[in-house]
């Protein structure tokens, strides 16, 4: 079973500063028909003016990534940890007994464009961690290229809940796949750029909830950039 989620079909808010889309409820937009999809809470792809960004807040008991498209993003925490977040960095987050945090961008005139992801814990009461690497355009292009997990493989972030998070790039008519094990389930973004996945043609910022297949197939129709998610 397939099911689309288009990109003009998500939550939109524009803030002046803040120009957001959720793909499930989120804040004030609220859908109780995209709520979530299994451990996949939120999909928020925004964009931050020059000088703006999120203030000093607090989260419990969620895993948190964020990756940047473009631009530059400043990561401060309750944790002691500070950092640029650029195009090709994958941020993780445990919030887990409680963290604080805030998000800028430091431009002066350059926009950030950023996907925040959360993912529910596989449990509550976690200590509160923090990691941040950089996955190259060349480890993505035409593969998946696995960058969270739950025990690091491969050089990836460690998550807490069962959940696979892949990046790739493709060129046209370049092709990747990936096999779904029995009772498993997957969610694909497209970040950029246009694909068809098992037939089914997508846009930049669409999304594709994918359950009871054996496999996934995306292929690239432009310059084309996917997140894919293998979530139990």
């Amino acid at each position: 079973m397939i099911r689309v989620r288009k990109a003009d079909e998500r939550g939109h808010f524009n803030h002046g500063w803040l120009d957001t889309f959720h793909t499930f409820s989120f804040s004030d937009y609220y859908d109780p028909a995209q709520m979530s999809f299994r451990s996949l809470r939120v999909i928020n792809e925004d964009r931050v003016q020059p000088g703006k960004g999120f203030g000093m807040h607090g989260h419990r008991d969620m895993e948190i990534i964020t990756y940047v498209l473009e631009g530059a993003l400043e990561h401060k925490d309750s944790l002691g940890n500070g950092s640029i977040i650029r195009p090709g960095d994958l941020q993780h987050m445990t919030a887990g007994t409680g963290v604080r945090h805030s998000e800028f961008n430091p431009s002066t005139d350059e926009a950030v464009h950023l996907y925040q992801i959360w993912l529910l814990p596989e449990r509550q009461g976690f200590p509160p961690t923090y990691d941040q690497r950089a996955f190259s355009g060349d480890e993505r292009r035409g593969r998946l290229r696995l960058v969270a997990s739950p025990d690091g493989d491969d050089g990836s972030l460690t998550i807490r809940q069962d959940a696979r998070l892949y990046l790739s790039s493709l060129n046209a008519d370049e092709s990747v796949s990936q096999g779904i094990q029995t009772g498993r389930h997957a969610w694909l973004q497209v970040l950029r750029g246009r694909v068809t996945v098992n037939g089914v043609q997508l846009e930049t910022s669409d999304g594709l909830a994918i359950s009871d297949e054996r496999q996934i197939t995306v292929v690239g129709e432009q310059g084309a950039e996917v997140m894919l998610f293998d979530l139990a």
